[in-house]
């Protein structure tokens, strides 16, 4: 049985670096970008572990005005309004449309899994035009938790009819693909630029350093 392939969404799927003009307008570098989305991730970590769940937007707010507030700068409500804006208009990395079209050929179920609000998920694959290529959208809401917690990966097989030996998870994020396989399923690591495994991770059997280089492993191992 093929297993059903799971994506994260952003810095998977979509790539976050085309918010960084806007970051660079408001804090006048670009640094801004990977510190506001590393205290996103910390935000996320955080609401989950005390179990004071704020959803994906919130959490981008207040992470937002953190970075603010160290560097000193004063948001305005146009600033906020063009990252909000920004963040639903990701587009895909370049390889991704065509990749993600040759699993679908090959007769993969596909999902997505993200930390996004189901809203703001749907807009940002409709968006990047990828909405279609998808089975099932999954959004970790559903159960209050941000990956990389198991109940995620376990909410998203039962979601899918599946085991979670069935599923694998393809994300940019060691913290991700770790999550997943410690829950039971499969992943495939994408190695972009910068994205790198530490020693204290779960090894997926799967990586390449982009997305094609990914499925056509996935082809490879998983088509029986």
């Amino acid at each position: 049985m093929k297993p059903v392939i799971i994506f994260d969404v952003n810095e998977t799927l979509l790539n976050v670096g085309a918010l960084a003009p806007h970051f660079e307008r408001v804090f006048g570098d670009k640094l801004a970008l990977p510190q506001w989305f590393a205290q996103l991730l910390q935000t996320t970590y955080v609401v989950t572990l005390t179990g004071h769940y704020r959803d994906f937007s919130i959490c981008s707010r207040h992470a937002l005005d953190i970075v603010a507030q160290r560097r000193g700068v004063v948001l305005s409500d146009t600033a906020v309004a063009a990252i909000v804006e920004g963040m639903l208009n990701l587009p895909p990395y370049p390889e991704v449309p065509a990749s993600i079209a040759r699993l679908r050929e090959a007769g993969f179920r596909l999902a997505t899994l993200t930390n996004s609000a189901p809203q703001a998920m749907l807009a940002q694959l409709k968006n990047a035009g990828l909405i279609h290529l998808f089975d099932k959208t999954l959004s970790v809401d559903k159960v209050r938790h941000f990956k990389p917690h198991p109940a995620i990966y376990l909410m998203a097989a039962d979601e899918l009819g599946v085991q979670p030996h069935q599923m694998r998870m393809v994300a940019a994020h060691n913290w991700d693909t770790t999550g997943a396989i410690c829950a039971g399923c499969k992943a495939a690591f994408v190695a972009r630029p910068g994205m790198v495994l530490g020693p204290l991770d779960e090894v997926p059997d799967i990586i390449d350093h982009d997305m094609d280089g990914v499925v056509t492993k996935i082809i490879e191992n998983d088509l029986h």
